[in-house]
């Protein structure tokens, strides 16, 4: 058989604030039905979903998960980004809702994730692209204090383990202590992105302080541009 559709069914606590966050990532209701079971469909062009009610649901508990791979991750992104902004007045990078950022792996955008109110995972890669292949190369190829970044990456951004990432990263800066300018400043800000998650302003604030401070050039300032003000961002708001 061919031209099959799959469409996954997420639960939540409540479905008006189910509907409520992802109208904010640019979704239309297109079905809401409210007994038997309260339920209801959501839809972004091509890309459909159902929603339904569980009582007494914790999304802290929630085993959701769902990828979907689309031709441009960082420009789908940036539109969840802006709807989420002007629903929450800020960007949601910790708890339940949070959205977390692209992560970039040998210069292309590989995906990133969303985590919904009702605790569900939404990974979106890049159409063509493979985690398992990323992750092989990653593995054969990648050392040092590279190697501890995208491991913490894989623990905080696939798992939601902070914890562990953050310590994975202090390790690496610690065993690493003369690596590139550069590696240090990526895993310094990444550190700080994870205190922000963590409600460790003050340490997100050293880690900043620590990139400020390290010999780059002006090109490496500037290929960090992005990054630095994203960790800014989210310490202002935090």
């Amino acid at each position: 058989m061919a031209n099959e559709l799959t469409y996954p069914m997420l639960p939540c606590g409540d479905i008006d604030e189910a509907i409520a966050f992802y109208e904010a990532l640019g979704f239309k209701k297109t079905y809401r039905q409210l007994r038997p079971n309260p339920c209801a469909v959501i839809q972004r062009e091509d890309w459909q979903m159902h929603l339904f009610g569980m009582p007494n649901f914790n999304p802290a508990d929630s085993y959701g998960s769902v990828i979907v791979v689309v031709p441009d991750p960082d420009a789908l992104y940036q539109a969840f980004v802006a709807g989420l902004r002007a629903k929450f007045g800020k960007l949601p990078a910790a708890g339940i809702p949070r959205i977390l950022r692209p992560r970039k792996k040998f210069g292309t955008v590989s995906g990133f994730s969303v985590v919904d109110v009702g605790g569900n995972w939404l990974r979106i890669y890049k159409l063509g692209a493979t985690d398992e292949a990323a992750e092989a190369e990653e593995s054969s190829e990648v050392d040092g204090l590279t190697h501890f970044i995208n491991v913490a990456a894989r623990l905080a951004d696939a798992a939601g383990d902070e914890k562990k990432a953050i310590r994975t990263l202090e390790s690496g800066l610690k065993k690493y202590p003369a690596a590139e300018p550069m590696e240090i400043a990526r895993a310094l800000l990444y550190h700080a992105e994870l205190a922000v998650r963590l409600n460790r302003k003050k340490v997100a604030e050293e880690s900043l302080e620590r990139v400020v401070g390290l010999k780059l050039s002006k090109s490496e300032r500037k290929c960090l541009a992005e990054e630095i003000k994203h960790v800014e961002t989210l310490i202002s708001e935090a």
